[in-house]
């Protein structure tokens, strides 16, 4: 053996013969409030109690509520002692017999259960940072330093109420007066889209906290409550819409899921998942049978409501049919019914469908027209449902509304900070009308029942009442509790 391999051995042995180092111990991290117990607190409880609706007189959407006691008595979180937190009690599950809570919805896992019983064991410390508190509610509402950019607005069927969004509410002023009448204040930091029930009687609403969650809100619009308050997905929902008996709501979101829930208990009837983008648009065909969704993958995609069945593309999804997403989608009112049968679009079925037409609009600024059931065999590249392209608009179209007899529609859109609004006709595609420099981006649009008058809305959080015939700015007013009235008009 030669001198340089004895030395290497020797070398070698004198290592393996030093002493194995310990392994480091594991130190487990506490559990944190904000990180881990508050998303499941608002994924699973929030829904029944919050300030807006609080069940059982027990508030759950900040901590130092955690720890009060509700109307039996019993403190919901007890520092250190879970067997004295009744939280941790009504979670549990008993004898077999699942959880008492949450009510009406799938128990929490296990896993969750641990997280809450050894958070509570720790001390069931708060750690939110400072700049994540957020007390707003009904007896603190906001206070706004600027007006909300306008986002979404809506008109009561009986014309007497028009709603706006605002920051954590919905602000109601009556028409008219344009008096604030009623502040809807719940958990969503933002207000995506609103819409009164066909009926009237309820307020839907869509939102939520961005990249935390999202919220589908219910409000009795005579008593000014809370309905319903129900989660879905961990980011904001978008294009809220009702079916024609005010039973169902449905939604998009940043998933790219469309779905549609009950709105008198947010339980969940109907999910689709065929988009491959954000859905941001919604709307129900007038018999209430089929709901099209509009998404920012350049599609208008049609699915049946009883079976959960995606059926077809409306629009074609050849590349380049399309110049970008769609914000809207809008079924078209008061046109005359014609009958196609399905059978005549290769579906196995002989039911008859209503002939329908849908108006939507989005990135590349020009409204189109199409039928929502196609009546021609599918050839790969055609555009066989489009009816007719209007003039386009400057910009993004981000809001659209139709006239109660569908007559007309106004389209409203953003370019550079600018807005241009139109008012055109459904059927030749004439121009009726235009507001253009005095308005800032147009987010929203909504007709008065009676079709006389339109609101836009927008950037600048500033309501417009316009002439639809003539495009003059006939009111104008603030988005604010106490916002100021335009001296423009019979406001003067």
């Amino acid at each position: 053996m030669s001198f340089a391999c004895t030395v290497w051995m020797g070398f070698c042995l004198s290592i393996s013969a030093q002493p194995a180092k310990p392994e480091p111990a594991v130190v487990e991290k506490p559990v944190s409030y904000y990180r881990q117990i508050r998303p499941l607190v608002q994924v699973h409880c929030q829904g029944c109690h919050q300030p807006a609706k609080a069940q059982g007189a027990y508030i759950m959407t900040d901590h130092a509520s955690l720890l009060k006691a509700g109307d039996r008595g019993m403190a919901g979180v007890v520092p250190g002692k879970p067997k004295e937190s009744h939280l941790l009690e009504v979670i549990q599950p008993k004898d077999g017999k699942r959880a008492d809570m949450p009510r009406g919805a799938d128990p929490l896992a296990a896993k969750d259960v641990a997280l809450f019983e050894k958070w509570i064991r720790e001390g069931a410390k708060d750690d939110t940072p400072a700049s994540a508190r957020d007390n707003v509610s009904a007896e603190q509402p906001p206070v706004y330093g600027l007006p909300p950019v306008i986002t979404t607005l809506d008109v009561s069927p009986d014309g007497k109420l028009l709603a706006v969004n605002g920051y954590h509410e919905v602000l109601l002023f009556e028409t008219g007066t344009w008096r604030l009448a009623g502040r809807l204040v719940g958990l969503s930091q933002t207000v995506q889209s609103l819409a009164f029930s066909p009926d009237g009687k309820w307020l839907g609403v869509s939102g939520g906290n961005p990249g935390r969650f999202g919220e589908i809100q219910v409000w009795d619009v005579a008593k000014r409550a809370l309905r319903v308050a129900s989660p879905y997905t961990g980011d904001t929902l978008f294009g809220l819409s009702w079916s024609p008996d005010s039973r169902l709501i449905a939604f998009g979101g940043s998933d790219n899921i469309v779905r549609a829930v009950d709105a008198s208990n947010g339980k969940q009837v109907l999910q689709q998942g065929a988009h491959n983008d954000w859905v941001l648009g919604t709307c129900f065909s007038r018999d209430g049978k089929y709901l099209v969704s509009a998404s920012r993958d350049r599609t208008l995609k049609l699915t049946e409501v009883s079976t959960q069945r995606f059926i077809d593309n409306v629009t074609s999804i050849t590349p380049g049919a399309l110049k970008g997403g769609l914000q809207v989608g809008l079924v078209r009112p008061g046109k005359e019914k014609k009958m196609v049968k399905a059978s005549s679009i290769a579906v196995a079925s002989t039911e008859e469908k209503v002939f329908e037409e849908i108006l939507i609009g989005g990135a590349d600024g020009t409204p189109r027209l199409y039928k929502m059931h196609r009546e021609t065999k599918r050839v790969i590249g055609d555009d066989a449902n489009k009816i007719r392209d209007y003039p386009a608009l400057a910009g993004r179209i981000y809001a659209m509304a139709f006239a109660p007899d569908g007559k007309t529609f106004a389209a409203g859109s953003s370019l550079d900070g600018k807005g241009v609004l139109k008012v055109i006709q459904t059927e030749d595609a004439k121009q009726l009308s235009q507001v253009e420099g005095e308005v800032g981006a147009v987010y929203a649009l909504a007709y008065s029942p009676d079709g006389k008058s339109l609101f836009a809305g927008g950037f600048d959080g500033q309501v417009r009442v316009i002439d639809p015939a003539t495009g003059k700015v006939t009111k104008q007013f603030t988005a604010l509790p106490g916002g100021t009235m335009a001296a423009r008009g019979d406001n003067k």
